[in-house]
């Protein structure tokens, strides 16, 4: 066996390599819709057309969201940033196995096959939940090409991530996953749906505004824009404090104009402390990787304090 052999990666199989270009891993988009069901009146949160709606949206955020990460592969190991930015020697902090294309795993033919037919089961799944949902309020119908559009072309198509887009499409694609499940299925825009939409937007974007620093070398280099690369970093790194601080500003607003109880703000209390420590460990320690990995922590942790908070504040 040549060294060449010993040092290649496994092959993976094709389901794994499809699920892992998907990166269903990474579940944290599609929990928004225990979010919204618990943020439902008691009385509509075991309605079956309520609970079909639900999930027949969710697979339509699956499939779209893996549209735009395969596309998001395709573009990245076509300009050569993912090939820097998943360095082996990141491999700890990193795993290169997310990005099926730079081993040779899939094709770029494969993996552009592979994003429009879940291009094409997202936006099917989402018309029939639309159609079957009770309600149908204007700004939801509004809201869905922006979504789906925005979604997709994150760095395909209009290749927004590259023309300063970026922060703005991982906040929407994130948060109206929430808001636009509420109004069909609720009817009315809340104080607590557009808090709490805002709030899985911000934790979404709390997760990549770290990894942009570690790959602001080849997201430079293969021309991409946004906060990271048009920013001296030391006016990047207090973008990124403004923002963490703003998760915990909407929090206090929310409680203050009466859209949320008092008592928000404590339940929420743990999220905030972790988010103190990512910006410790981020900032302060120059620990950039860790600090994404305890943003995705902060996420998940605040959707199960969401949970509990809702079902004891909508009843």
């Amino acid at each position: 066996m040549s060294m060449t052999d010993t040092l290649a990666p496994p092959r993976m199989t094709r389901p794994r390599a499809y699920a892992q270009l998907a990166k269903l891993r990474f579940f944290d988009y599609y929990l928004a819709a225990f979010v919204v069901w618990t943020m439902l009146p008691p009385d509509l949160r075991l309605d079956a057309r309520v609970l079909v709606t639900l999930v027949v949206l969710s697979l339509g955020w699956v499939g779209v969201c893996a549209a735009a990460v395969a596309f998001d592969d395709v573009s990245g190991f076509r300009d050569g940033s993912d090939l820097v930015n998943y360095d082996p020697a990141q491999q700890q902090l990193r795993n290169r196995d997310l990005k099926p294309l730079l081993d040779g795993h899939l094709t770029v033919r494969q993996a552009l096959g592979f994003g429009y037919a879940a291009l094409l089961f997202g936006i099917a799944c989402v018309a029939v939940g639309t159609l079957i949902a009770p309600d149908r309020p204007w700004w939801a119908l509004a809201l869905l090409p922006v979504l789906v559009g925005g979604s997709v072309q994150y760095s395909y198509g209009l290749r927004l991530s590259h023309h300063y887009g970026q922060e703005i499409v991982l906040v929407l694609s994130t948060g109206l996953v929430a808001l636009i499940p509420f109004g069909l299925v609720h009817g009315e825009m809340t104080g607590l749906a557009l808090l709490e939409s805002l709030l899985i937007g911000l934790w979404s974007l709390l997760v990549s505004l770290y990894s942009n620093i570690n790959d602001r070398e080849g997201d430079i280099a293969s021309g991409r824009k946004n906060l990271a690369t048009v920013l001296r970093p030391p006016v990047y790194r207090v973008v990124i404090l403004a923002i963490s601080l703003a998760e915990t500003a909407a929090i206090v607003w929310a409680c203050a104009v009466g859209a949320v109880p008092w008592w928000f703000l404590l339940a929420l209390a743990p999220v905030i402390a972790l988010r103190a420590h990512q910006l410790r460990t981020g900032l302060l320690r120059g620990q950039v990787l860790v600090a994404r990995k305890l943003g995705g922590q902060a996420h998940r942790l605040g959707v199960v304090l969401l949970l509990a908070a809702n079902l004891l504040a909508v009843r």
